[in-house]
C-alpha cells in the first residue's frame, strides 16, 4: 500500500512538471504574438518593398544597353537581398539572434562548398555578364571564336549559340568565349575577300593583272567604295601567284561565300576567254603522274591459237 501511495506521488509530481512546463509556453507564446505579428507585418513591408525596387530597377536599366538576361538577373538578386534583409529584421524582433548568427556561418559555409562544386558555372556565369555588358558581338553577327566559324543565334548568361555555316549549332560556355580570341566579321560592317591563283611564266603578267582587275571590279556582291587589289606575289616552280582582293559591304551582302564563288567563276571566265593558262602546280602534276605509274598494265597471254 505505501509503494502504490508512493508511485501515485510521483506520476503526480511528474504531471505537475509537464503542466508548468506547457503552461510556460503558452505564456511565453502569448507574450511573443504581438513581436509575431509585427514580424509579418516587416516581412511583408519588405516584400513589397523589394518588388516595387525590381520593377522600378527594371525600367530604369532597360533604357541603357545593358542586355535583358542581364537586367532579369540582376533585379531578382536585388529584390532577394532586400527580402533577406527584412528575414533577418524578423528573427531580430522574434528575439532569435543566436538562429541568425547560425544562419549566417551556415550561409557561409554552404557558399565555401557551393563554390568549389560549381565553380566552371560560377565562372561561366561571371563571363555571360561581362559579354552582356561589354557586348563584343550580337545576335545575327558572324564570328569566329574557339575554331568555330558560323552566326550568333542566341546570347544567355551561361553560354553562346552559334549557328554554323554548315546548318549545325554549336553552345560555347561563356568563359571559353571570354578567355579566347573573338573575330567579329560585322565590326566594321565590311569583309575582304582573298584568293591566289597560279599564273604561267608565259603569260604577259601586265595584261593578266589588268584583266584580273576589270574582271573583280564587275563582280556582283563586290563592295563599289573599296578599291579591287592585284598583284603578284610568289615565283613558284611552274607558276606565279597572283593574289587577289577585293571587299564586300556585310549590310547589303551577309552571304560573303556567294561573292567569293562569283569571282572566282568571272575570273576563270575572263582567263579562259583570253588564253590565259591556269598551270598544274608541281604536286598536283607529281600525283597526276603518281597515279599514272600506279595504273594496272595489261598484259596480253600467249595463246595457242
Amino acid at each position: 500500500m505505501r509503494d502504490i501511495i508512493l508511485d501515485i506521488s510521483l506520476y503526480a509530481e511528474a504531471y505537475e512538471m509537464i503542466f508548468k512546463k506547457l503552461l510556460s509556453w503558452v505564456r511565453a507564446f502569448a507574450l511573443m504574438i504581438p513581436n509575431f505579428i509585427t514580424a509579418i507585418l516587416i516581412f511583408i513591408t519588405f516584400s513589397l518593398i523589394a518588388k516595387f525596387v525590381k520593377k522600378v530597377l527594371h525600367r530604369i536599366l532597360l533604357r541603357t544597353s545593358i542586355s535583358e538576361d542581364i537586367i532579369i538577373i540582376l533585379t531578382r538578386i536585388v529584390a532577394v537581398i532586400i527580402i533577406l534583409v527584412g528575414v533577418f529584421f524578423c528573427l531580430g524582433i522574434l528575439q532569435l539572434e543566436k538562429t541568425v548568427t547560425s544562419l549566417l556561418a551556415g550561409a557561409g559555409i554552404i557558399g565555401l562548398a557551393l563554390s568549389f562544386a560549381f565553380q566552371d558555372l560560377a565562372t561561366n556565369l561571371i563571363s555571360g555578364f561581362i559579354i552582356a555588358v561589354k557586348k563584343p558581338f550580337k545576335v545575327g553577327d558572324h564570328i569566329e571564336t574557339n575554331n568555330f566559324i558560323g552566326t550568333v543565334s542566341a546570347i544567355d548568361i551561361r553560354a553562346i549559340h552559334l549557328k554554323t555555316f554548315d546548318g549545325q549549332e554549336v553552345i560555347i560556355p561563356s568563359k571559353d568565349v571570354l578567355q579566347k580570341p573573338i573575330k567579329n566579321f560585322h565590326t566594321f560592317g565590311e569583309r575582304r575577300i582573298e584568293f591566289t591563283i597560279g599564273i604561267s611564266y608565259n603569260e604577259d603578267l601586265e595584261k593578266v593583272a589588268n584583266l584580273a582587275q576589270a574582271t573583280l571590279e564587275k563582280v556582283t556582291g563586290r563592295d563599289p567604295n573599296k578599291n579591287v587589289e592585284v598583284y603578284f606575289d610568289t615565283l613558284n616552280e611552274t607558276s606565279i601567284n597572283l593574289i587577289l582582293k577585293l571587299w564586300v559591304n556585310l549590310a547589303e551582302h551577309k552571304n560573303v561565300f556567294l561573292v567569293k564563288h562569283n569571282a572566282i567563276i568571272d575570273i576563270q571566265k575572263a582567263f579562259k576567254e583570253n588564253d590565259i593558262a591556269i598551270p598544274l602546280t608541281a604536286r598536283v602534276r607529281e600525283e597526276f603522274l603518281a597515279s599514272i605509274n600506279q595504273a594496272p598494265v595489261l598484259k596480253l597471254e600467249k595463246s595457242n591459237l
